[in-house]
């Protein structure tokens, strides 16, 4: 491709909206443009990125035993509504009514697959005898981001693969979720991105296991908890702690605590700086709700939700996922669905407003985290209104008798499965792996009969990678302060070749002959031949980042020489003219 016959609008200027490399240098280089906050347009040289992404996708999948199709990005809302996913995704759910005709029907735009999949399933398989299969599509998705950022890493419409599996038994779904997440470490190792698999909550897809693909990048939104010492990592969410339970005895003859009054002070940063104490020296009190269900069938009476206080150290964040499995563990109904009480409930089990609980006299249950058996002397609310407790030892002030891992991970916590240290750091989700179970099987019906004729649900798995994150995320790691630096693999164009100047007939002879010779041979080639400066052409050889340098013209082709450099490297290396093309293939096959 000539680049006076394509379309790359670069620009030399950072937009001053752009917060992030990735953002920048993909405005930058003209891969993108933005229509709206949340939507962006590939242009054709970040189209061509887009596409080499899916050309990998498609032939691991395939590798994989995935078969392809593809589904309707619209989808009838009443799939949502038989899975619960209404409520579980919310104001992320793009969904719309249309009027057909006299009646009014309901439609969201496909956030994932994974009902209209279920869906077309319980349709079409019948027998343990079709099973397994995984099927896959690359498809665009849709989410109402409430802060669309970050150019195309967070956006209310991106292109993503998603993939299903669908087996009679557990086995088959065990080999097709290895062989999903073996085809996304090769998938990814193609793309020239490093990547780490993370341990991850399920979240609104629901299921029983998961996987990450991360992305290490100093501006990733979403945090990674690794081990220095083993292979352990997980995301924020899910990553557990190799801390113990370790009850404190009863301390006889200890001082009652000292109320103290603490006037419109209800958050522990006001209440640590009236005080002059260390937020970790506070036991945080924070009351949830779990909905109760009723199994008596006669009983048609509302149930009010179960109050459940959890305490945690001042200076630390309750982990909703590590709470929810705790209760699960003690058989608390529902214990998926637990939310922050609302301000009546607190003042139910308190007897005050927010921000004032605490455990001494508390009128719920309470479950601990680890580090509040640590606290010697704790300040905690005093479940009244402007005043606090100083002095509450855990386990003589307030009964203490088991202790539970409640809150994120940090770094320095030790390793859950060796003598190490945890470590954070920041990663871009690039892929996600889920064993959903029998969640939507059951709720849509895609049932199959065994050997003996007996009906069960298909056990599904489910597999995605944010193609357009993939990109994003390449940007992102692969840049230095000249511009992008595009893996071989992925790179819109393999070879940019650049004769300084086009009005010079043996220059253009000797160039034109290139770029015939290495297209004919297969080889991406995009020829600046624009009636530009010399600097100006390699200011944009630098920004938009393809991995090999052709320069032909001025003292080098008088020495019948042209100059090659790789993106990476500093200096160019001198060339014969006719050895060329030679030259540019054997860099285009090295690894």
């Amino acid at each position: 491709m000539r680049w006076s016959q394509t379309f790359i609008p670069t620009m030399k200027e950072v937009p001053s909206d752009a917060e992030v490399p990735s953002h920048q240098l993909m405005l930058r280089a003209g891969l993108i443009r933005q229509l709206m906050a949340g939507a962006y347009t590939f242009m054709p040289l970040g189209y061509r990125v887009v596409r080499k992404v899916s050309q990998i996708v498609r032939e691991e999948m395939d590798r994989a035993g995935g078969v392809e199709l593809f589904m309707p990005a619209i989808q009838p809302m009443e799939l949502f509504e038989r899975t619960g996913r209404k409520e579980a995704f919310g104001n992320v759910l793009f969904n719309f009514e249309a009027k057909r005709g006299d009646r009014n029907l309901q439609f969201a735009l496909g956030p994932t697959h994974e009902e209209v999949i279920t869906d077309l399933i319980s349709r079409e398989i019948k027998s343990y005898k079709q099973l397994p299969i995984t099927l896959y599509q690359i498809q665009t998705k849709f989410r109402n981001e409430e802060r669309p950022r970050f150019g195309v890493l967070r956006t209310s419409e991106f292109l993503m693969k998603d993939a299903y599996s669908f087996a009679a038994t557990m086995e088959q779904l065990n080999e097709a979720y290895d062989a999903m997440y073996k085809a996304y470490c090769r998938i990814f190792e193609r793309c020239g991105l490093e990547y780490i698999p993370v341990e991850a909550e399920s979240g609104p897809i629901g299921g029983d296991a998961s996987h990450e693909f991360m992305a290490p990048a100093d501006n990733g939104e979403d945090f990674v908890v690794r081990c220095t010492g083993c292979e352990y990592a997980a995301n924020q969410e899910r990553a557990d702690t190799g801390r113990s339970s370790s009850i404190p005895a009863r301390v006889e003859d200890a001082a009652d605590p000292q109320k103290v009054d603490t006037p419109h002070a209800g958050t522990i940063e006001d209440v640590s700086k009236m005080l002059s104490a260390d937020p970790s020296t506070f036991i945080k009190t924070l009351i949830y709700s779990i909905p109760v269900d009723s199994t008596d069938v006669s009983d048609n009476k509302d149930h009010p939700p179960k109050l459940v206080a959890v305490l945690v150290r001042g200076d630390h964040e309750v982990n909703e996922g590590k709470l929810r499995r705790v209760l699960e563990r003690r058989d608390i109904a529902f214990a998926n669905e637990v939310t922050i009480a609302d301000e009546a409930s607190v003042v139910k089990a308190t007897g005050a407003p927010v921000g004032f609980a605490g455990p001494v006299g508390i009128q719920c249950d309470y479950i601990a985290d680890h580090d509040v058996a640590t606290i010697a002397s704790a300040i905690t609310g005093a479940n009244e209104k402007d005043a606090h407790l100083t002095g509450v030892i855990p386990g003589t002030h307030f009964e203490l008798t088991e202790t539970h891992d409640l809150r994120n991970a940090i770094a320095d916590d030790p390793c859950p499965r060796c003598d190490g240290t945890l470590e954070t750091v920041h990663g871009i989700e690039v892929g996600h792996v889920f064993k959903l179970g029998t969640k939507y099987s059951e709720s849509l019906g895609a049932n199959f009969l065994d050997r003996e004729e007996k009906k069960h649900p298909i056990i599904m798995g489910c597999y995605g990678i944010g193609v357009s994150r993939v990109v994003a995320a390449i940007v992102e790691t692969c840049h230095d302060d000249g511009g992008i630096i595009w893996p071989k693999s992925v790179a819109p164009y393999t070879v940019e070749l650049i004769p300084l100047n086009i009005k010079d007939e043996a220059t253009m002879t000797a160039a034109n002959k290139i770029y015939e010779e290495l297209s004919a041979g297969g080889i991406d080639v995009l020829m600046d031949d624009r009636d530009q400066r010399p600097g100006f052409k390699f200011k944009d050889a630098d920004l938009i980042g393809l991995p090999i340098r052709v320069i032909i013209g001025g003292k080098g082709l008088k020495a019948g020489n042209s100059e090659i450099k790789l993106r990476t490297d500093s200096e160019a290396t001198k060339v014969p003219i006719d050895e060329t093309c030679e030259y540019v293939r054997k860099l285009v096959s090295a690894n």
